[in-house]
């Protein structure tokens, strides 16, 4: 089992390289970059540059924000640059963000359109690394152009690694079929994972004729290890827990009322009432709660069988808590 990490939504370009040395000096194996408040792909290009061991990924770049063309030049430069360390990591997003703040239409099928985005990557990939012609046709992208001028030459790395990610199992059958990994939803438990994310994915890794092993299951997890991380990780779950899309991992443990009235609160923006109704039964089973000198074994007790990477959900920051990043890279 690999331990990652990932930096603050608000980190600056020109912190990343100084980030990405500390994290690889800490022992770290692989960061992985979010789109939140930045665009995810140009950290990865810097981390490609100042570090030399670290795997690099997106955890995850918005897939349904671009065409499939953008997204494979752009993963083919990063492979090359990082000499083969760069992970393609892809998300679909919720409706409510791709129409509302991307501007561009909800599919009708995401899990089509994911795959076809997939399949489109890999086609461009393909042409660009033998010279075959560009022929991919779906019902999302039809890709039959790719001249010279605009076609990049092969590199030393073309078998990029593609990861999706996904709450339900749409996506995680996906993942068996058809990726290289999994990103598991920070909102889970591990119960959720054995009974509805796991199957999924072997049952569409045994349609495609894969092994199990064939798909790496990378995993955030939250963790408690004092009053204050307990607050706030209260806070981060009620406002997950609120979404509908995630809805079916409460309802697995019998919480459905609890998500339906959180959803209720997170319309009228009563944000402040919500960590109330997340319960310390419920912490129990969505968060690692544990001493910072037992946190490490815990947590591979706790993903023995489920995970092949892990992530605590708590960004990296050069000079803070550095104490304790040593002591989990130790004991883990």
């Amino acid at each position: 089992m690999q331990l990652d990490t990932f930096f603050p939504p608000a980190t600056r370009l020109q912190d990343i390289p100084a980030m990405g040395r500390a994290a690889e000096q800490l022992g770290f194996d692989g960061v992985w970059i979010a789109e939140t408040q930045h665009n995810p792909f140009l950290p990865c290009a810097l981390l490609a540059e100042h570090t030399h061991r670290l795997q690099v990924g997106t955890a995850i770049a918005v897939s349904f924000a671009r065409s499939p063309a953008v997204l494979a030049h752009t993963a083919w430069d990063l492979a090359d640059a990082s000499g083969g360390r760069f992970v393609l990591g892809l998300g679909t997003q919720v409706k409510a963000h791709i129409e509302r703040r991307f501007g561009l239409p909800w599919p009708v099928s995401p899990v089509n359109k994911q795959r076809e985005q997939i399949e489109a990557l890999r086609a461009f990939w393909q042409t660009w690394q033998t010279g075959s012609k560009l022929n991919y046709r779906g019902e999302y992208y039809k890709l039959t152009l790719s001249t010279p001028f605009f076609t990049p030459a092969p590199i030393k790395t073309p078998d990029i690694p593609v990861y999706i990610a996904g709450v339900n199992t749409g996506l995680a059958r996906l993942a068996g079929e058809l990726a290289d990994g999994f990103h598991v939803h920070p909102f889970h438990s591990p119960r959720y994972l054995r009974q509805v994310i796991l199957p999924a994915i072997y049952d569409g890794a045994k349609k495609a004729g894969r092994e199990k092993n064939d798909i790496k299951i990378v995993v955030p997890v939250f963790t408690i290890s004092s009053p204050e991380e307990r607050a706030f990780v209260r806070q981060q779950l009620a406002f997950y827990a609120s979404t509908p899309s995630y809805r079916s991992v409460l309802q697995l443990h019998g919480w459905q009322a609890v998500a339906e009235t959180l959803s209720s609160l997170a319309a009228r923006n009563q944000w402040d009432e919500m960590p109330a109704l997340f319960s310390d039964d419920m912490l129990q089973e969505f968060a690692m709660i544990a001493r910072p000198d037992e946190l490490a074994a815990a947590l591979k007790e706790r993903y023995a069988g489920i995970a092949d990477r892990l992530m605590i959900y708590s960004p990296f920051i050069p000079g803070e808590q550095d104490a304790f990043w040593k002591q989990i890279r130790k004991d883990f």
